[in-house]
């Protein structure tokens, strides 16, 4: 018996990193998952690797139309959707004053705005079946100021408010919306001079985190043993914000 056998799971943002471990961690426990992402030949390759148990479609989380396209393909193949993972996010770093408005856009539409879409595409889905679970990962960074970094934290504090507003709304629904806050993890997305030993060692694990332990709370927040968590903060920060 998988942790999710029989729940249909879309993640965005799944070609690489952390999304692409919490699609391979899911798929080991049962469930079927619907990847997304712009990076169709890495998202292909991901799908095809986990055979009957993944699809892939192309998903630009600023775009409606997307979001309504893989919802569609996940009840056309398997009638139905219980869970997200709102994962996709970039990150750029400037000084608050070199950030041009057209910068700030760019990761807020990705991050914020591509979270709401996600959230108001899927949760209709949810509702047909009386309940589902949606996770919406933001970071430490939704906590506390990143200097140079403007326009991700501005968007990853939002996903907190989105989150908490939609636990709200979506309860009576019984679907269940709870953010990830990831400090450090090893993909692509962080610059290698963020991933030296020396960046980690004044917190009580003194590491970055490896892709599987994000996707491994993602996992507890989509499965039903987090029945009774909706509108929460999940910290998997090494100790870095204690």
């Amino acid at each position: 018996m998988g942790r999710l056998d029989g729940k249909v799971v879309l993640i965005s943002g799944a070609a690489r990193g952390q999304g692409e471990a919490e699609a391979r961690l899911f798929a080991e426990e049962g469930a079927r998952v619907g990847i997304g992402d712009v990076l169709d030949t890495a998202g292909e390759a991901v799908a095809g690797e986990l055979g009957d148990a993944a699809f892939y479609t192309h998903l630009d989380v600023r775009e409606e139309a997307d979001w309504a396209h893989f919802v569609a393909s996940a009840r056309e193949r398997w009638g139905r959707v219980d869970g997200l993972v709102n994962n996709a996010a970039i990150f750029r770093s400037k000084p608050f004053l070199e950030t041009s408005l057209e910068d700030y856009r760019e990761v807020v539409e990705v991050n914020q705005v591509g979270t709401f879409l996600g959230m108001q595409a899927a949760a209709p889905a949810m509702r047909e079946l009386g309940g589902g679970s949606i996770v919406n990962v933001s970071s430490i960074a939704g906590f506390r100021a990143v200097p140079g970094s403007i326009s991700y934290v501005s968007s990853k504090f939002a996903i907190r408010g989105l989150t908490r507003t939609a636990a709200h709304e979506f309860g009576p629904l019984g679907i269940r919306v709870n953010s990830l806050h990831p400090g450090g993890v090893d993909t692509d997305m962080v610059p290698g001079e963020h991933k030296t030993p020396e960046t980690f060692s004044a917190q009580p694990l003194a590491r970055i985190s490896e892709a599987i332990e994000q996707a491994r709370v993602a996992l507890f927040l989509i499965s039903d043993e987090s029945s009774y968590c909706t509108g929460a903060e999940f910290v998997a920060d090494g100790g870095l914000m204690a």
